[in-house]
């Protein structure tokens, strides 16, 4: 039988309710955001593009761009001029100034 890893775990980090996924956006030193959100958008080389739960696993660089995090409690806007976004398993950890 399926076992959800985050819920044997009991990491609140890990615990994400249905329809949202966890995003996390750091650099080095400084976590711009590490919560529950509903969407993410960035742009890479081909354009502009959104994240949502659920999306298959991604990897892509980001351009120079605003990352726009939309979660319940409001939109967290991040001007950035490089990046590495990586989805997988309704996570997103996008790496800055790598």
């Amino acid at each position: 039988m399926f076992e959800d890893k985050a819920a044997a775990t009991k990491d609140p980090e890990l615990i994400v309710p249905d329809g949202k996924m966890h995003v996390k956006v750091y650099a080095p030193f400084k976590t711009y955001f590490n919560g529950v959100a509903n969407s993410i958008s960035a742009v890479n080389e081909t354009g502009p593009f959104d994240i949502l739960p659920k999306h298959h696993n991604f990897m892509t660089l980001l351009s120079p761009c605003d990352i726009i995090v939309r979660a319940d409690q409001g939109d967290e806007k991040f001007s950035i001029a490089r990046g590495i976004m990586h989805v997988k398993a309704n996570r997103v950890i996008v790496f800055l100034d790598v």
